[in-house]
């Protein structure tokens, strides 16, 4: 077992088969030593788990633990790009969270912590990143967040 594996398993985490896209896109893209991924969100089993806006109908807490199930998600994603071979993968490059928010809402990156600890917890120094996180006044499926990543990859 891999080390990624066995933190998963500490975790109590179970990655998912790469969730399939939700319209014509790819779910990730392979370019040099980079996988590039889509935007994944809160989803288990074909199921928004956190819907509506982070500042009303969604807590920062709620929104971490989104953000966190979405990390999960991009972990399927990147296993999938390296053919189920952890030992392919170098690092996380960066980090994108879209939050679907009020205008007065301003807790953003307390919401993505939720995603970028869980790739620090798995991935070791590995899962550390620059990020960016955005408010949006919608989100498809009036999900509360959606995020995208960059990895690194060995060829």
């Amino acid at each position: 077992m891999h080390a990624i594996d066995d933190r998963l398993a500490k975790l109590g985490v179970t990655l998912p088969d790469a969730p399939s896209p939700a319209a014509n896109y790819l779910p990730y893209t392979v370019t040099g030593n980079q996988v590039w991924i889509a935007g994944q969100a809160a989803v288990v089993d074909g199921k928004h788990q956190c819907v509506g806006r982070l500042g009303t109908e969604v807590s920062v807490a709620d929104g971490k633990a989104a953000a966190r199930l979405a990390a999960i998600n991009v972990l399927a994603q990147v296993k999938a790009a390296c053919g189920g071979d952890w030992n392919k993968l170098v690092r996380c490059i960066r980090l994108c969270g879209y939050l679907n928010a009020t205008p007065e809402f301003a807790d953003h990156p307390q919401v993505l912590d939720g995603a970028s600890d869980f790739l620090v917890a798995v991935l070791g120094d590995a899962g550390k990143h620059v990020r960016s996180v955005l408010g949006a006044s919608s989100l498809r499926s009036g999900t509360a967040l959606v995020i995208d990543a960059v990895f690194e990859i060995k060829g």
